[in-house]
């Protein structure tokens, strides 16, 4: 074997061996995140102070006053029915903040008992975690690979499934449209009504997809859009005629201005001036600014996937309040990234940044409300890691240059 065979060969060797110890790593991240998820989940449907902590418990409080027929929106009452399933004592109470148009979706776990409710909820969000992330990787062509699991496993998505929050529903209409808009267009307009079940993390997105579908005269994404949010306003109407007026003055009496919520636009109002609400909203409106420049600038060439994932981590990362489960959505535009990059460092990076997520839970033990404490990192790290992912897919061409930091620093300037 002459010289340069024995080096091609030594190199395959090496490149073997990454392939190996990476697989190993990010297995051994999902692997212990997944585990701890699972048993937390599990406690979580037993008897016990974790059952009557989730933030499923104001849904199902919401929909036993619904069967009641009874305001949705009564702090009193609902606290009285918190505190039955063993919501902490001294704690405010909880509402569910979805505009109206959600109680839909309320109604029927008014019907069932606690425990119940609690286990075909968590049932319905892992069912959507599983359909979003096949859906997903049947779009980028069903590679044969084990990035994968890093959407199955995204710490923010098991966050979410822990605490029964409904973000997982709007992830799945977010991957429906991607899935969908190009052939089905009504119904890629219908699933949106599960986005707008948390708007205010769509803002952005939304300005681009109104403008987008005026430009590429798609207007029955926009018909199936407007029927299906039409829909569950008639049936929230139907429910209870008072839903609005009642949720306009639960917003009134118990806003969120004296919350806190680890996110940019929070952190800007309390450092430039707490009282004054409307800074929260300053990121988002330059953002919706940026969002349109971005998409004229590649309006010829829109694609959802491709420049839609950059949008949807700016709607995330700029939102006026975001809460960390609600980085689920970030899922689509991760495991973008990851089924393009050939860089195993920034794979491994991912799995270990989702790591950290599970283990600020864990540190609630150790100190109240570690989790939200912690993680303020988290929506600016998915954008940077996605930028990153993007430029090395454009720019690098080996594996050999995945492990050279000099390289991808250079890279990633020339890319910018």
């Amino acid at each position: 074997m002459t010289a340069a065979g024995e080096q091609d060969t030594g190199r395959e060797r090496i490149r073997a061996i990454l392939r190996a110890v990476v697989k190993f790593l990010i297995a051994a991240f999902c692997g212990v995140t997944l585990a701890g998820t699972c048993e937390v989940l599990l406690l979580a449907h037993l008897p016990g102070p974790l059952s009557g902590a989730r933030d499923f418990v104001p849904y199902w409080a919401t929909g036993q006053q619904l069967a009641r027929h009874a305001n949705p929106y009564d702090g009193d009452a609902l606290l009285r029915i918190e505190h039955g399933v063993g919501f902490p004592s001294g704690a405010s109470v909880l509402f569910m903040r979805n505009p109206p148009s959600a109680l839909p979706l309320a109604l029927p776990l008014g019907f069932l008992s606690f425990r119940m409710a609690s286990i075909l909820w968590s049932l319905l969000l892992i069912a959507c975690l599983a359909i979003s992330v096949h859906m997903l990787w049947i779009m980028h062509g069903r590679p044969k690979t084990f990035r994968t699991v890093l959407g199955y496993t995204f710490g923010p998505a098991l966050i979410c499934l822990i605490n029964g929050q409904p973000a997982l529903l709007a992830l799945l209409g977010l991957v429906l449209f991607l899935r969908l808009h190009r052939t089905r267009p009504f119904i890629a307009g219908v699933s949106l009504w599960l986005c707008a079940l948390k708007p205010h993390l769509f803002l952005p997105f939304g300005v681009v997809l109104l403008v987008w579908i005026v430009v590429s005269k798609s207007y029955r994404i926009l018909a199936g859009a407007c029927a299906a949010v039409a829909a569950g306003c008639a049936i929230a109407f139907f429910i209870d005629p008072m839903a609005w007026t009642q949720y306009a003055q639960m917003v009134r009496t118990f806003g969120m201005e004296r919350d806190y919520i680890p996110c940019l636009s929070f952190y800007l109002r309390f450092w430039l001036s707490p009282n004054t609400m409307w800074v929260q909203y300053l990121p988002v409106g330059l953002a919706c600014v940026w969002a349109l420049g971005y998409f004229w600038a590649r309006r010829k060439v829109w694609d959802w996937m491709e420049h839609g994932s950059a949008l949807m981590l700016v709607s995330i990362l700029v939102a006026p309040y975001v809460w960390l489960y609600d980085q689920v959505l970030a899922i689509p535009a991760l495991l973008h990234g990851a089924y393009r990059t050939q860089s195993r460092g920034l794979l491994v990076t991912l799995a270990l940044l989702s790591a950290l997520v599970e283990c600020a839970l864990f540190g609630n033990a150790v100190k109240p409300q570690a989790l939200y404490l912690w993680t303020p990192w988290t929506a600016p790290a998915w954008l940077v890691w996605y930028v990153a992912a993007s430029a090395s897919a454009a720019a690098w061409t080996g594996a050999w240059q995945d492990w050279t930091p000099l390289k991808w620093v250079r890279t990633l300037l020339s890319s910018s």
